[in-house]
């Protein structure tokens, strides 16, 4: 008489099915133990380490996928079972595939950690390099999955040679068909080349204007003065006249003040005097000139011109507000009166002629 465990079930004893589960489950707990293991005595040397790749691996592991740890216990298991040619196939190639995107998402999890990690600390020195390496790793991104993905159809009996000239004989018809999006990323390369403007820039594209905030493959988003997101193709926004206020290393400010014609001239000689002194009076600025400049319609003019050496637009306010107030103050203690559209009427009697 045969034993239970000597039974028949689907071309294998129900030894070797306990078996296998023994195996399955006991692969499971190992594989969950070790990244368990890993994952926190890496996250414990990471808290006090200055070096960014043992952070790059925590976040890397944290994308580990359930089904990646029970297919691999499962092929595992499946390695003491007699099971058919078909079925083995199917399953070693299930599992090859699964094996392949949990790397992928492993590889893409850690370059991403690494590259926003790595633009943080460049756009404190250089915002250019910053957004060269955000599109190199966007395009890295698409390469590692594309060639994930070349070796998954391999792994699955595919003939990548043949699919691969058939989709460049088809890519010519896709090009034509898409040839906006397809102007809209040959822009972004040259956003990304040429460097017109950088990540955190402050730009004007006609009447609008805020800080860059992405250059994407196909789009760059702006953050505006009002808090909404711009979003411009980025083929439409080469072909326009942008300002760009992020590279900007000084600013220049021109503005006028006129007063009275009244004015006794012993008061005009000194008045260019008081504005330097009331433009000198503040930091991060180089006073230019200040003149007596023309004869107004109702007011004597004044022109001067200083340079704000930031880019910083609130400074550039602060100053311009303490220069005009230090003026109001001065022309108050002088009794210099600022001037304002007038007209002088004259009025006269009709002669007698009588």
């Amino acid at each position: 008489m045969n034993r239970p465990l000597d039974l028949l079930l689907w071309q294998n004893t129900v030894l070797a099915w306990l078996i296998a589960l023994g195996v399955c489950a006991a692969l499971f707990g190992i594989i969950n133990l070790i990244l368990g293991f890993v994952k926190g005595r890496v996250a414990a040397f990471a808290s006090h380490s200055a070096t960014v790749w043992d952070d790059v691996l925590v976040h890397a592991l944290e994308k580990t996928k359930q089904t990646f740890v029970v297919l691999v216990s499962l092929y595992g298991g499946s390695t003491f079972l007699m099971l058919r040619p078909r079925v083995t196939q199917v399953f070693s190639v299930l599992v090859a595939i699964v094996v392949l995107v949990q790397l992928g998402l492993w590889l893409s999890t850690g370059l991403s950690f690494w590259l926003r990690g790595y633009t943080q600390r460049q756009l404190e020195h250089d915002r250019g390099i910053a957004t060269t390496v955000s599109a190199i790793g966007f395009i890295a991104k698409v390469v590692l999955w594309v060639l994930l993905l070349l070796v998954a159809l391999d792994t699955a009996g595919i003939n990548v040679t043949a699919m691969v000239a058939g989709l460049g004989i088809g890519g010519i018809a896709v090009a034509l068909a898409a040839q906006s999006i397809l102007g809209d990323v040959f822009a972004s390369l040259s956003i990304v080349m040429d460097k017109p403007f950088v990540l955190g820039d402050f730009i004007r594209v006609g009447d609008m204007i805020g800080t860059v905030e992405k250059i994407g493959l196909r789009t760059t988003r702006v953050r505006s003065l009002s808090g909404e997101g711009l979003v411009f193709p980025n083929g439409d926004l080469l072909k326009s006249r942008i300002r760009n206020f992020g590279s900007m290393a000084q600013r220049r400010v021109v503005f006028e003040i006129g007063v009275t014609y009244q004015t006794p001239r012993a008061q005009l000689v000194r008045i260019p005097g008081m504005i330097r002194d009331a433009v000198t009076a503040n930091a991060d600025m180089r006073f230019d000139r200040s003149h007596f400049m023309r004869y107004g319609d109702f007011s004597l003019n004044f022109e001067t011109v200083y340079f704000v050496l930031t880019a910083d637009y609130n400074r550039y306010m602060d100053i311009q507000q303490a220069v005009l107030l230090s003026i109001h103050e001065q022309f108050e203690a002088e009794g210099i009166e600022f001037a304002f559209p007038t007209q002088t009427l004259i009025l006269t009697r009709p002669t007698d002629q009588s």
